[in-house]
């Protein structure tokens, strides 16, 4: 599982862009607005298109960033006040009250957790901060045997419970650590969305960080057409068109966040089940899905889990994935049915 140099962008993630928003008309007095701005240790764009003209621009944007702010109060390990870094410091085992949101964000990630065998895992804080790719990133470092072994014993997403009445998590063990990092920024994305939906926007695109969802068509009528990059370091190349709207689309790879000892490269994506940066040959895996909380958690998931693996498990659960494969002489693809029906003809 991953985590980045800031706790909100998730590790491995890079951004796809918006390639085309055309300038015809969406009904009379309608308008295409578009915020952008610092968030969450990265950057968001949204793209609301139709906007009625009753609807005020600035009490719009206040919701949208309102929305992303309180993601961030409730689950940034970065912000000593929130949530969870309250929790985190929590030495107890009894019940520690929560927002419903918090609780909701855990449930997911024991989901995927579930789903993955362990390759999913938010307790994997520990490990990442021990490997210097958490909150206290200073000099990278290759940790020794034991170290790694006496923080592995800390991690265990079973250890960590929920109750939804009233909202409240629990650790099993006082010393869990949680980091949120590989799904939180999705869950903000799906708050930004409702928060445009309460205000009547039905068309939007709304980015945070590489994390994506899309809803309606563009100003032109179409899709959102989102380009996938192909995992080569210090390049911007397109590997592939997708057209969203409906869904959600995240991404994680290995090539960006990473450090080299001794000519060898440790990526910044632990698998919390041996303790190590992952090494097999997947460079880059795009999911597609009805929220970005699942998206963002499932694509850190297959990341972890390789090739072989990652592919049965999107082709088991059903989900829109897309893989980056090395190969000696460059990378191959792969792709699952549900993936394949977004890829735009090039």
């Amino acid at each position: 599982m991953s985590t980045p140099a800031r706790w909100q962008l998730a590790a491995g993630r890079w951004p796809a862009w918006l390639l085309a928003a055309a300038l015809a008309g969406c009904g009379e007095g309608s308008r295409t607005l578009t915020f952008t701005g610092p968030v969450m240790g990265t950057g968001y764009r949204v793209v609301a298109v139709g906007v009625r003209p009753a609807i005020d621009e600035k009490a719009l944007e206040s919701d949208v960033v309102s929305a992303m702010e309180q993601v961030n109060r409730q689950m940034s390990t970065y912000l000593p006040g929130s949530e969870l870094s309250r929790f985190n410091r929590h030495a107890g085992t009894d019940w520690f009250p929560v927002s419903p949101d918090l609780v909701t964000v855990i449930d997911a990630a024991r989901r995927v957790s579930q789903w993955s065998g362990g390759a999913f895992d938010v307790t994997v804080g520990p490990l990442v901060n021990l490997w210097g790719f958490g909150p206290g990133h200073g000099e990278d470092r290759v940790p020794d045997a034991a170290a790694i072994e006496r923080e592995k014993r800390r991690v265990d997403y079973r250890q960590l419970v929920t109750r939804t009445d009233p909202p409240a998590i629990r650790k099993l063990r006082p010393d869990i650590y949680v980091d949120l990092s590989a799904i939180a920024k999705g869950y903000a994305v799906d708050r930004v969305c409702a928060a445009l939906q309460r205000r009547g926007v039905r068309a939007y695109l709304v980015d945070i960080g590489g994390d994506l969802r899309a809803s309606g068509h563009n100003e032109r009528g179409d899709p959102w057409s989102i380009a996938i990059e192909k995992p080569v370091p210090g390049e911007r190349v397109i590997q592939d068109l997708v057209q969203l709207t409906g869904q959600a689309l995240a991404t994680s790879g290995d090539y960006r966040n990473y450090f080299e000892r001794d000519g060898r490269r440790y990526s910044h994506t632990i698998d919390p089940r041996n303790g190590h940066p992952i090494e097999h040959r997947l460079a880059a895996v795009s999911v597609a899905a009805a929220s970005a909380m699942e998206a963002d958690a499932l694509a850190t998931a297959l990341m972890v889990l390789g090739p072989q693996q990652a592919f049965q498990l999107a082709e088991r659960l059903q989900r829109g994935a897309y893989l980056v494969i090395k190969r000696q002489d460059g990378f191959s693809v792969q792709y699952t049915r549900e993936f394949e029906k977004l890829l735009r003809p090039r």
